[in-house]
């Protein structure tokens, strides 16, 4: 029969398994994308669309990869794993990362052919389509990003940059086949300008996102502002007289704390022991933070 699991590692399990949830609405989003972005290219005659249509198809694979290491992360802590499997998320952000620069070259290639090729100008439909496209990703990446900030989740938050960068470069590809469209002969390349720039986009978002998933691998300290409040619910605790060293350091959807608290150097090892147990407790049960873990360290107050 299993286990119960803490009260602080179930909420850590929920928003990981509700974040999967969000990012395979995403994948099935990209994929009724990819779809019309292809046909649309094809038929309307517009390498933009097919890049832009690419560009989708590895989103799916991407977020496939974000999808799989929010399960992972979901897993409570094990014998091999005593911290929890939460750096599986920003790992997970960090292959995403390097998909999008492996995508902008890909696109940037193809487009640079094109734009030395002579070929057919762009349909006037693609650009509703284009338009269609822009809306339902900015909606979607807004979603995204809310959800994230709500979990705490990079891997959300990265998916919410991905799908803004789509956004983006579906907005430069209306721009450029409008300027075809409207420049006539002469300007049929400027659809696949359009898609060379957006490899810019793609290429800056994807610096970006390597910089977050980076962040969480390093462990780089959580905001101030989140290590006051842990401060703040120490000092709280009876007994505590004052704090020394804090850290406080993200794992995936969870955060993971070190602290030391001052004592009075009077009292027994069991009433220090009792006063550390309570700090621990104290933040456990502050589930709005997110903490799964919390080592505390007794110091007698000179």
């Amino acid at each position: 029969m299993p286990t119960e699991l803490p009260s602080h590692h179930a909420e850590t399990e929920r928003r990981a398994r509700a974040s999967a949830r969000l990012v395979l609405r995403g994948i099935a989003l990209n994929a009724v994308l990819a779809a019309a972005k292809f046909a649309g290219g094809i038929f309307g005659h517009t390498y933009a669309l097919i890049a832009d249509g690419a560009e989708s198809t590895l989103d799916i694979l991407s977020s496939l990869l974000v999808w799989a290491g929010f399960r992972v992360a979901a897993r409570p802590p094990d014998a091999d794993h005593p911290y929890g499997h939460g750096k599986a998320e920003p790992l997970a952000g960090l292959a995403v990362a390097v998909f999008v620069f492996a995508m902008a070259g890909w696109v940037g290639q193809h487009a640079v052919y094109e734009i030395i090729t002579p070929h057919q100008g762009p349909k006037w439909w693609t650009l509703p389509l284009l338009a269609f496209v822009v809306v339902v990703k900015m909606w979607f990446s807004h979603r995204l990003g809310t959800a994230g900030a709500e979990a705490g989740s990079i891997g959300l938050d990265i998916e919410a940059q991905h799908h803004w960068a789509d956004a983006m470069t579906s907005a430069a590809m209306f721009v450029g086949i409008a300027i075809a469209l409207m420049g006539g002969k002469g300007f049929e390349t400027a659809d696949d300008w359009a898609a060379l720039f957006a490899c810019v986009i793609i290429a800056f978002n994807g610096v970006g996102m390597a910089g977050k998933a980076l962040g969480d691998v390093m462990d780089t300290a959580a905001p101030e502002r989140f290590e006051r409040e842990v401060r703040g619910i120490a000092l709280a605790v009876p007994g505590v007289l004052a704090l020394d060293k804090v850290r406080v350091r993200k794992s995936g959807l969870s955060h993971l704390v070190d602290i030391q608290v001052r004592v009075d150097g009077d009292l027994s090892v069991r009433a220090g022991h009792d006063i550390a147990h309570a700090v621990k407790d104290a933040l456990l049960a502050s589930v709005s933070h997110a903490i799964t873990d919390v080592s505390v360290h007794v110091e007698p107050m000179k």
